[in-house]
């Protein structure tokens, strides 16, 4: 904390402007040494907070052409004292620029560390820090909504809420404790038990969105399944709107693992196009063809496609086979070829799932599958009415921990367990919910967070 950082803030590449940031105490020293304004007469001081035109240069030697802002501390980003130099977005400029603000003292920034300093500094807390990152890494409209609500706080709001009735919980039994020699009042016990189970809803509330929160970050994972040449490939480019995979007459064309994401009005899908479902005796094919059976189970959804103009096979049963617990999307393709399909045999072996008839490679049925998909997202379990969803891994774990420690704490009141130990399970659960605003959290778990930010940020 007690040098001062720079680094490149936006992404490396040709660009119109590219940001080289500076935070710390030498950060305006290092900003009015190496910056040249256009004016002739120059204050002593720039005005602070607005930009100035100028260059940016090495004794006499022009690096660049530059705007410039000189910020001071604590209305900045860290809390800090801060410079930012937008110049041309080219790789050598902004990388000429660093070196120069490199060379005169400041460092080189780790990944994250700029808002590392402004959760040290006190600007934002743990979650919203994370929330950064998460806005960066947003996939869709909606992914970005649930970060922006996260960033203004509104998860921290709810922990701290529920953080203060564990405190009072706390207050209550420490209390008995120091009057230990007397009986603890049944209605203190009580009154305990209710706030317990207040707080257990609360935690049960926070958690039920994480599947919701999961898919917005991660994408909804698809997966298409069906044997080699039923329309899979032909599929995934037709979502795509592009031809992504290869499609040919010859089965076994796909032999790995296709991942893609697809942005459905606003729901991101994590799409994957797998092998054909057959025997084979193909060493590559066969290693595809078992990935994909391993994709299906830890599908969020399938997309198992038969083909209408064949008949079906042990093929097509083992598929009704892996698909038979899964949430399934069922496409019965091919439909302008005559039909010679078992229909009866298919329909009494699946379960009330969603049905279309496609000709993928005429088009028709993409706009019924892109509607279903819809439909599953915002009507089915992982439908969420909450304003907060949880998004983070950290997070939901965090709050199953705090939620084991409450229930534990339920269970042992009413099995009459010394007031004593009960004081440990209300402390666990409130240091648990802790971590997640940062407010309890040791420095190797703050280091590992802000690794997986982008150097700049």
């Amino acid at each position: 904390m007690s040098e001062t950082i720079a680094a490149i803030s936006t992404a490396i590449g040709e660009a119109g402007i590219g940001i080289v940031r500076i935070s710390g105490k030498d950060a305006l020293k290092i900003g009015y040494k190496i910056f040249k304004s256009a004016k002739v007469q120059v204050e002593e001081e720039i005005e602070n907070r607005k930009l100035r035109y100028g260059h940016i240069v090495d004794d006499e030697k022009i690096i660049d052409e530059v705007l410039i802002a000189f910020m001071k501390g604590p209305y900045t980003y860290t809390r800090e004292d801060m410079v930012e130099v937008y110049c041309h977005g080219g790789i050598i400029s902004v990388r000429s620029v660093l070196a120069l603000v490199l060379k005169n003292g400041a460092i080189i920034a780790e990944a994250g560390e700029f808002t590392k300093r402004a959760f040290l500094n006190g600007r934002l807390d743990l979650a919203q820090a994370e929330a950064v990152i998460d806005i960066i890494n947003s996939k869709t409209n909606k992914g970005m909504e649930v970060s922006l609500n996260q960033l203004e706080g509104n998860l921290s709001i709810k922990i701290k809420e529920i953080r203060n009735i564990l405190l009072d919980m706390i207050a209550h039994v420490e209390v008995s404790i120091d009057f230990s020699d007397e009986d603890v009042d049944f209605s203190t016990l009580k009154e305990l038990e209710e706030k317990a189970f207040t707080v257990k809803e609360k935690i049960s509330s926070l958690l039920s969105t994480s599947d919701r929160g999961k898919i917005l970050r991660d994408g909804l994972k698809t997966v298409i399944l069906g044997k080699p040449n039923v329309g899979k490939s032909s599929l995934l480019n037709a979502l795509l709107r592009e031809n992504r995979a290869i499609v040919t007459d010859v089965p076994g064309t796909t032999r790995d693992i296709i991942e893609e994401y697809i942005n459905i009005d606003g729901i991101p899908l994590k799409i994957v196009d797998t092998a054909g479902i057959r025997d084979t005796s193909d060493i590559v094919e066969k290693i595809g063809v078992d990935k994909a059976r391993l994709m299906v189970d830890d599908a969020d959804l399938v997309i198992a496609i038969f083909d209408m103009s064949r008949k079906l096979t042990d093929e097509d049963k083992e598929i009704l086979e892996l698909i038979s617990d899964k949430k399934t999307i069922i496409l019965l393709n091919k439909s302008d070829l005559s039909q010679v399909f078992d229909e009866d045999y298919f329909k009494n072996h699946i379960k009330n799932d969603e049905v279309i008839r496609t000709s993928i490679s005429n088009g028709v049925g993409i706009d019924k599958i892109e509607k279903t998909i819809k439909d599953i997202f915002y009507s089915g379990e992982v439908e969420v009415k909450s304003d907060i969803v949880i998004n983070n891994i950290r997070h939901k774990n965090q709050l199953e921990k705090a939620f084991n420690d409450i229930e534990s704490f339920i269970e042992d009141i009413k099995i009459n367990v010394p007031i004593d130990c009960l004081d440990v399970d209300l402390k666990n659960c409130w240091e648990n919910l802790g971590e997640i605003s940062g407010e309890t959290i040791s420095e190797d778990i703050l280091d590992k967070i802000f690794s997986e930010f982008c150097i700049g940020k």
